[in-house]
């Protein structure tokens, strides 16, 4: 059956999200472009734009998220907004968002802010900080060269055992940070999804109230394939339960008779399955040091749908780049297959068609936007066109790692995928790559926390794929994390981003957990130039000023007992 382009009428209402002039050159660097709040008006934040040379990074040669605001497409209505304009709490939405995508907008990016300019201090510490992310080219190989073993080691493994024959037809698709480019700090997290093929075309039932993302998976007639020892009684419903279960036991049998790394130093061990997810994590340990952890690789079995079959309805506004990288390459990612992986819904007392259902997966789509993300199609691709983009992924990335290990309790519910998804709404809105020019690094990644910032104080973040499902939505997001994500964001930009520069001995932020928020008063930290000029000295010159210090209180002692001596000597002399 060929597969018809979706929500191809909607396309003529679209009004283009492009702005018809030029972007405005910052006129000086004397300051960045950091975000100024009034309190006149509501919500949402998105700063101004410009982009960086990418170097090129080693990816393994092998391979097998914008913050504007968010409006109705039909009346125009700002979407997610409180009726009190000069509210900074967060509307956190649990009701499922209309079936059109909701239209975001580069008109007037970010009422209620002003483009502030930014120091040249924080300029240079943006830029200093990203040239600090790239990921050196000796890490990358030493881990990529293990990874690859690992890989094919494993396939060869399912496709000889005879113990599980719906596996041996498995194969790896490569996904995650690493093989998007956009890793940071080093090369030591990488994501693997085996695929698995169904038989016939699969009955994909939307939950209800899980809004496109979760979905009860089945065969649309019955088999006799080996899919079969994985279905429930009904004899068509596939159990994800079953599947991540018998991908655990062949993973830790695998690993018992893998031999792989040299030396006796090191070893492989398959790690407790964390709840509710669907990965068979694998940890290199170093024996020799306490058992550090040198590597991680998830490995997520994921269910491939079938290519004759579309996408469920949920995911078939999306992804919205028709401005951005055509209409054409829209269609071509649209006929793609999508994945289930076999995660079940967060919550207790779950339905019994929720514990066994699956999340859609489009990773293998948003590794392809990434790696391939210019207006013109040639941007990155030679020396001569360059931008900005994944640098400025990656220092959010670092900011929201950076944030979830300073309030590990509070944002709990935040993940790299939020960073991700407000990434590629933004590249969708603003899709010119000259409004990434290199030059202009401080102001895109400025822009880019602006949107972050926005969508967490609309409480509205519609994934890029399913635009029906938000995922700053309660109860996955809960609403005090929400509040707290806020405003850890705007005392990040109002503080110069300390949380961005190097390890210092700087005073704590001035966010506090919401419980205590209004009996404890925030302790207002100073800005940059304040902050460093606070930097304990280096060791050695206190140990100096100590042993002067000594030094002298030594000398004063001898000189008072020579002045004893001398002044009375019939006490010597006894």
């Amino acid at each position: 059956m060929n597969r018809t382009t979706p929500q191809r009428r909607s396309s003529s209402r679209r009004q283009t999200s492009v702005p018809s002039t030029p972007p405005r050159e910052p006129q000086t660097i004397p300051q960045s472009w950091a975000l100024a709040r009034t309190s006149s008006t509501p919500v949402d934040i998105q700063p101004s734009l410009g982009r960086e040379a990418e170097e090129g990074e080693y990816l393994d040669r092998q391979d097998g998220d914008g913050g504007s605001p968010i409006e109705d497409s039909q009346t125009g209505a700002s979407l997610g907004q409180e009726t009190d304009g000069n509210s900074s709490t967060p509307a956190t939405h649990n009701s499922p968002l209309p079936r059109q995508r909701p239209h975001l907008t580069a008109q007037n990016p970010t009422p209620g802010y002003e483009l502030a300019p930014i120091t040249p201090e924080l300029a240079r510490w943006i830029r200093l900080r990203s040239q600090n992310l790239k990921l050196r080219q000796s890490d990358r190989q030493w881990a990529v060269d293990l990874v690859n073993h690992l890989r094919d080691s494993l396939l060869v493994f399912l496709k000889n055992s005879d113990e599980q024959p719906y596996f041996q037809s498995a194969s790896v698709l490569n996904s995650g940070s690493y093989y998007e480019m956009v890793k940071i700090h080093n090369p030591n997290e990488f994501d693997m999804m085996l695929k698995l093929q169904s038989p016939s075309r699969l009955k994909m039932t939307e939950l209800d109230q899980y809004h496109g993302l979760f979905y009860e998976v089945a065969l649309s007639r019955p088999t006799r394939a080996h899919i079969r020892s994985f279905l429930l009684e009904d004899g068509l419903t596939i159990s994800a339960s079953k599947i991540i279960r018998e991908m655990h036991r062949l993973v830790r049998k695998f690993i018992s008779t893998y031999k792989a790394v040299p030396g006796n130093s090191w070893r492989w061990v398959v790690k407790r399955k964390r709840p509710n997810s669907p990965a068979v994590t694998l940890s290199l340990l170093e024996l020799d040091n306490g058992k550090e952890e040198l590597l991680s690789v998830d490995v997520v079995p994921a269910l491939e749908v079938p290519s004759s079959q579309s996408w469920p309805l949920a995911a078939r506004a999306g992804p919205d780049v028709n401005n951005w990288l055509g209409k054409k390459t829209r269609r071509s990612l649209t006929h793609q297959t999508c994945f289930f992986v076999p995660k079940k819904p967060p919550g207790r007392n779950l339905s019994e068609a929720a514990k066994e259902s699956w999340r859609i997966s489009f990773s293998h789509i948003e590794k392809e936007l990434i790696k391939t993300h210019g207006n013109k199609r040639t941007c990155c691709e030679s020396s001569a066109t360059k931008c900005c983009r994944k640098q400025c992924f990656k220092l959010l990335k670092c900011l929201i790692e950076g944030l979830k290990k300073r309030y590990p309790q509070e944002l709990d519910a935040l993940c790299s995928y939020h960073g991700k998804t407000v990434f590629l709404h933004t590249l969708s809105i603003r899709a010119q790559d000259s409004l990434w020019t290199p030059h202009h690094l401080p102001a895109c990644f400025m822009h880019l926390l602006g949107a972050l910032e926005g969508h967490a104080r609309s409480g509205l973040l519609p994934h890029f794929f399913v635009p029906t499902s938000n995922l700053f939505a309660a109860p996955t997001f809960p609403r005090k994390a929400l509040v707290f994500l806020t405003e850890a964001l705007e005392e990040q930009r109002r503080q110069g981003l300390p949380l961005l520069m190097p390890p210092a001995p700087a005073p704590p932020l001035a966010v506090h957990s919401p419980s205590n928020s209004q009996s404890q008063p925030s302790i207002v930290v100073q800005q940059t130039h304040v902050i460093q000029s606070t930097i304990i000295q280096p060791p050695k010159v206190i140990e100096t000023k100590a042993s002067v210090k000594m030094f002298n209180i030594l000398a004063l002692v001898v000189a008072l007992v020579c002045v004893v001596c001398y002044l009375c000597p019939s006490v010597v002399g006894r």
